[in-house]
């Protein structure tokens, strides 16, 4: 009987380990690496470090507190043909990817789905997900985590079950295909407006400037805001200071800090805007 128990107990705990390896691993929550909150900053794509990775290469862009969240973490990563971006894992902030160019399969609690340059891809809390390069060139994504109060206090379990009504889901949003509606200067797309579990509010868009058209000078937003040129040169003016950036390149502006662009090409100049909202955002200021 007693060495029954033991076998049993054995394999008991054999059983339990393998259970515990079987399930997908959830991240925890690291500090920024930068103690003190960054403003309003642009950055060049051709300047940032390329590090070479296992699975292709990888540029860091932030990862630092803002006026508003205790952590914006962004990078580039490049994944080589075939490979994945990581094994499928979970965590409690929600992640965006934007795909520069290239091709995806995006897993999202083990279902597939295509994505193509210019989507934007959503994971929401605890969703298990990963991509996988199924192209026939590198692909190359913007990684964003903007990080709230939320993460903290979120339930560990994934928003597919939870399916809590009004907050968006993990989505494969393919951008260069949506309605785009004429505007004075240009054109303007309008990609996601919802709440999520981790933001009051998420919302993106991408605005077209046409050669030598202005947006408003001095406009204002409460949100924390990142900012991706897509194509052409833009003029950007914060705080009296002017950047000239390229497609490819990218700038976070902090809340309520006023800024204007100008298209200073010759074709038409698009950036795409995503903004999040939390329970620290201030007020909007006047424009």
């Amino acid at each position: 009987m007693t060495q029954l128990l033991r076998n049993l107990s054995l394999a008991f705990a054999t059983l339990s380990a393998t259970a515990l390896m079987a399930q997908p691993p959830s991240l925890t929550y690291s500090p920024p690496s930068q103690a003190t909150p960054i403003g309003t900053t642009f950055v060049d794509f051709d300047s940032l470090t390329t590090r070479i990775t296992p699975v292709g290469q990888a540029r860091a862009v932030f990862d630092a507190p803002t006026p508003t969240l205790e952590k914006f973490e962004v990078h580039i990563t490049t994944l080589r043909l075939g490979m994945p971006s990581h094994a499928p894992h979970h965590h409690p902030w929600e992640e965006m990817l934007l795909l520069k160019e290239g091709t995806l399969d995006v897993s999202l609690n083990g279902q597939k789905h295509r994505a193509v340059a210019g989507s934007l891809i959503f994971f929401a809390s605890h969703d298990l997900h990963n991509v996988t390069n199924v192209g026939d060139t590198p692909a190359t994504y913007y990684v964003i985590n903007f990080y709230t109060d939320a993460v903290h206090t979120v339930p560990n379990q994934p928003a597919a079950e939870r399916a809590v009504p009004g907050m968006l889901p993990s989505s494969v949003i393919d951008c260069e295909h949506l309605a785009s509606t004429p505007t004075k200067t240009g054109s303007r797309i309008s990609v996601v407006d919802s709440p999520t579990l981790t933001f009051l509010r998420l919302e993106s868009h991408i605005t077209t400037l046409n050669a030598g058209q202005s947006t408003l000078p001095d406009m204002r937003d409460n949100g924390d805001e990142l900012f991706i040129v897509k194509s052409g040169v833009i003029e950007a003016k914060c705080n009296g200071v002017t950047c000239r950036i390229r497609a490819g390149s990218l700038f976070y502006f902090a809340p309520n800090d006023p800024r204007g662009f100008k298209n200073i090409g010759t074709t038409p100049a698009s950036y795409q805007v995503i903004k999040v909202m939390s329970d620290k955002s201030p007020k909007q200021q006047g424009a």
